[in-house]
């Protein structure tokens, strides 16, 4: 009998989350009758909130000390009132395990981890090993070959985020009231990551976004980052003024933007800039061209899935004896993997992508 009801976790991050969403259509072909509930925590809400393969988002709280045990015994008791026919854990942790197995649904499927092979009826191998990598996608892909689902294709079951219409019209209007002309070629880049594993020098982003400035003036940098790093994104736009001279004009700020306004503002663009984190996967939904930089981790693992027409070049710094790596400890101790990434090896790319 094939399920009716279908409840998907993945709880975050932000590039995580995205990575599922090609199972997600993926599913919705195989089970076209089916409700399809996903969990996600609020941060990454954004990423499926409109997908139109899911039937409801369900947002859980993260609480912490005790009233994490109460919130999710409470949250228990709901899912399992739900009468989930099967129940996908993409996460793989301890707490969307337990959910999994609290929905006690007739089939449950999960990775073969230590310590959580009880919450599910059927177990997918997992390894840690970056080596051979595989792409994150495929690692979540995995958990659908039970259900009888063939391999992914890059066209067809792409990363995909729909665009929030409402956080377009506000883009729109900033990118207006910035002065930037709506035939004006827009590059975003994005100057922060979530670890400094994965962080480019502030320096050498400064120097790509002068040098693009200086090439081609009607061109505007937007100079993005995450919520905590306004500061370093702001130092990165002055000094990269100060490098461009009389095309000082083309590097803009214009505040931060949310999840969906970064979505809209990337399907604006001629172009995106940025390094291996959540930004770079929301930049993958679209069909802007991509320069993607890729320190510790590798590009088969990370690089955009989606129609290989599309533009992306991955920029790294080559074999060294260290990388990829866990990104606990810079092992050498200079991040080389990142410093070793000049601004010009980046705009060689962003030339390439942008060029008639």
């Amino acid at each position: 009998m094939e399920p009716s009801r279908i409840l998907l976790i993945r709880l975050r991050l932000i590039g995580d989350v995205v990575f599922t969403t090609p199972a997600i259509g993926a599913l919705r072909r195989r089970f076209p009758g089916a409700r399809i509930t996903y969990l996600v925590e609020a941060p990454a809400e954004p990423v499926v909130r409109h997908h139109p393969d899911l039937s409801e988002v369900l947002v859980v709280e993260r609480p912490r000390g005790l009233a994490r045990g109460r919130y999710d015994l409470r949250l228990a008791r709901r899912l399992k009132a739900s009468l989930f026919d099967l129940v996908i854990d993409f996460h793989g942790g301890p707490r969307s395990g337990f959910l999994t197995w609290a929905t006690r649904a007739p089939q449950r499927i999960g990775y073969d981890l230590p310590g959580r092979r009880w919450c599910y009826t059927t177990r997918v191998p997992w390894t840690r090993s970056l080596v051979p990598p595989r792409h994150s996608v495929l690692n979540q892909w995995a958990l659908l070959e039970p259900l009888g689902i063939d391999p992914p294709d890059r066209g067809r079951d792409a990363v995909t985020m729909p665009i929030d219409a409402d956080a377009e019209q506000r883009v729109h209007t900033r990118l207006a009231n910035a002065g930037i002309p709506p035939t004006a070629p827009v590059i975003v880049l994005h100057v922060s990551a979530g670890n400094p594993f994965r962080r480019w020098p502030a320096k050498s982003f400064a120097q790509a976004a002068a040098t693009l400035a200086l090439a081609d003036r009607s061109r505007r940098i937007v100079i993005t980052s995450g919520p905590s790093e306004e500061a370093a994104a702001e130092a990165v736009a002055s000094t990269a003024r100060t490098l461009a001279g009389e095309a000082a004009g083309g590097i803009v700020r214009t505040g931060e933007f949310d999840l969906s306004e970064l979505r809209a503002l990337v399907d604006r663009a001629s172009l995106y800039i940025g390094g291996d984190s959540g930004p770079l996967h929301i930049a993958a939904t679209s069909r802007t061209p991509v320069v993607a930089l890729f320190g510790p981790t590798l590009p088969d693992r990370s690089l955009p899935w989606r129609d290989a027409s599309i533009g992306a070049i991955a920029v790294d710094a080559g074999e060294l004896p260290c990388r990829p790596c866990h990104q606990r400890q810079c092992v050498p101790g200079d991040f080389r993997c990142l410093t070793m990434i000049s601004p010009n090896m980046v705009v060689d790319a962003a030339e390439r992508l942008l060029a008639p």
